[in-house]
């Protein structure tokens, strides 16, 4: 008898463990359809190959605003202190142009890879742009 009420315990918990939270059938899903970014870079990678080391090399980052309002770039941050950054200041209209430029100091020789992170209006996320070579 004893055997049965284990039995049966343990069946009415092993049940229990597979009762899961009911369905709920009544809840809203909302999909967002991202459209793509309103910018269009020319190339977010630039390989810059070999470079002379001790001369300052300057690589521009351009793109085109295909959406329907202006863009404004809020921020621009080098990953490094050996790359200076500039960026046009002022709302890049639609279908403007506009560009970042970096100038990477190749003091040291060697292999490198630098990014550059670009904050606008435009996106949610930072736009990270990667410029890379070899300081001979």
């Amino acid at each position: 008898m004893k055997l049965i009420k284990l039995s049966v315990l343990a069946l009415a918990l092993g049940l229990m463990s597979f009762a899961g939270n009911p369905v709920k059938t009544n809840e809203t899903v909302t999909v967002s359809v991202n459209a793509g970014s309103p910018i269009q870079w020319k190339s977010e990678t630039i390989d810059l190959g070999e470079i002379p080391q001790g001369k300052p090399a300057k690589i521009d980052f351009e793109f085109k605003n295909t959406g329907k309002t202006a863009v404004i770039i809020t921020n621009v941050k080098a990953s490094c202190g050996c790359t200076a950054t500039d960026y046009t200041k002022t709302p890049i209209a639609p279908n403007g142009n506009a560009k970042i430029t970096a100038t990477f100091n190749a003091a040291a020789k060697g292999v490198f890879t630098k990014t550059v992170t670009v904050t606008t209006n435009a996106e949610e996320a930072p736009k990270v742009l990667v410029f890379k070579g070899t300081v001979i």
